[in-house]
C-alpha cells in the first residue's frame, strides 16, 4: 500500500511554472498524493491555468481561491486547514509553484520516519540542476541574516547536513508533521514574505528538524517576487519584505541585538550601491525603519479582491474538507 501525503501549493501569478510543477507531481511513483493548491488573488492566470490542468489528469487536487493576497503563510495555512481534516494524513509538504520534483521524491518524504516538526531535503536550482541552493539553515543570532548551507556547492560531491545542524528547513520545500502542527500550531502570518519557516521551527519544542537523504527538488528561485540568487541582487519587493521580516524577527526573539540587525541592515544597502544595484535600495531602508512599502511594492503585492475562497474544484477525496 502507498504511503500518503498532503502538499500545499501556494500559488501567486505562478503561471509559467505551476504546471511543470504539477506535473512532476503527477509522475510520482508509490506514493498517494492529496494536494491542495491555494492561488493568493494572482492577477495572472495561475488559477485558471490550474484548473485546466487538473480537469487533464487524475491527479487528487483542489484549488482554493483567496480573496486577497494575504502572504505566503496566510495561502499555506488555508492549504494545511483543509489538507489536516483529514485524519489519515501524518504529515504535510509545502512546496513552492516554482519546484519540480523527480518521481521518487513524493514517496521519500512520504516515507521518512517519525518523530520530526518538519522534514526538509536538498533543494538544487533548476539551472543548472547540479548547484545546491539550500540544504537547510542557519541564522545569526545577532543580525537576524539567514545562511543557506551548501549554497553555490556540487550536489554530486557534497555531503547532505545532519539535522541537529540546522535552525530551520527552507519553505520552498518542507514537511510538517502533523505532531508539530499539533503542538507548534500555524504557520505565522505576520511576516507576509520571509522568515516563516525559521521562526515556525523555533517552535518546534522537543521535535527534531530532520534531512531526507533520498530526495531533492529543483527550484526556479525568486520566480513569483524576484529573489536573489548567486547572480542576481533583489527586487525591491523581495528586498523590503526580507528585511521588514527579518527585523520583525529580531524584535520577536532578540530585541536586545536589534542595533546590531539594523547596522547589519545598512552594511547590505552599502553593498547594492557599490554593486551598483540601486532598485533595492529605497525598499531596504523603508523596511529597517518598519515604513509601509511604496506604490509600486504595495502594487505587486495587494491586486484587487477575486472571490471568495471557496474551492473552485471539486475535492475528490472528500467533499466535506472545506476550510
Amino acid at each position: 500500500m502507498s504511503a500518503r501525503m498532503g502538499c500545499v501549493i501556494v500559488t501567486y501569478n505562478s503561471t509559467e511554472h505551476i504546471m511543470d510543477c504539477l506535473d512532476s507531481l503527477a509522475a510520482a511513483n508509490n506514493v498517494a498524493l492529496r494536494v491542495v493548491v491555494v492561488d493568493n488573488a494572482s492577477t495572472d492566470s495561475s488559477a485558471r491555468v490550474v484548473q485546466n490542468w487538473a480537469a487533464r489528469h487524475e491527479l487528487d487536487l483542489r484549488l482554493i481561491q483567496a480573496p486577497t493576497n494575504g502572504g505566503f503563510a496566510a495561502g499555506v495555512n488555508l492549504g494545511l486547514r483543509a489538507l489536516m481534516l483529514d485524519d489519515t494524513l501524518d504529515r504535510f509538504w509545502i512546496l513552492n509553484p516554482d519546484c519540480t520534483a523527480p518521481p521518487g521524491t513524493p514517496a521519500a518524504l512520504a516515507n521518512a520516519p517519525l518523530p520530526f516538526s518538519l522534514l526538509g531535503c536538498r533543494i538544487a536550482y533548476a539551472k543548472p540542476s547540479s548547484q545546491i541552493q539550500i540544504d537547510g539553515g542557519r541564522i545569526n543570532r545577532w543580525t537576524g541574516a539567514t545562511h543557506n548551507l551548501n549554497i553555490g556547492k556540487d550536489a554530486d560531491e557534497t555531503a547532505l547536513p545532519k539535522g541537529e545542524d540546522l535552525d530551520f528547513i527552507s519553505g520552498a520545500s518542507m514537511v510538517a508533521s502533523r505532531a508539530f502542527l499539533e503542538h507548534a500550531g500555524l504557520m505565522p502570518e505576520q511576516y507576509f514574505l520571509y522568515y516563516e519557516e525559521v521562526d515556525w521551527a523555533q517552535r518546534r519544542g522537543h521535535l527534531p528538524l530532520a534531512i531526507c537523504e533520498n530526495a531533492h527538488v529543483y527550484h526556479s528561485a525568486g520566480a513569483s517576487i524576484g529573489s536573489p540568487t548567486l547572480d542576481r541582487g533583489p527586487s525591491p519587493v523581495s528586498a523590503y519584505f526580507k528585511h521588514r521580516a527579518r527585523m520583525m524577527y529580531m524584535a520577536a526573539h532578540h530585541p536586545w541585538r536589534l542595533p546590531v540587525a539594523y547596522a547589519f541592515g545598512w552594511g547590505k544597502v552599502l553593498q547594492h550601491l557599490c554593486r551598483r544595484q540601486h532598485a533595492p535600495v529605497p525598499a531596504t531602508l523603508r523596511a529597517l525603519h518598519m515604513l509601509k512599502p511604496n506604490q509600486a511594492v504595495s502594487a505587486a503585492i495587494s491586486p484587487a479582491p477575486t472571490r471568495s475562497p471557496e474551492a473552485a474544484l471539486p475535492d475528490r477525496h472528500n467533499a466535506d474538507c472545506a476550510p
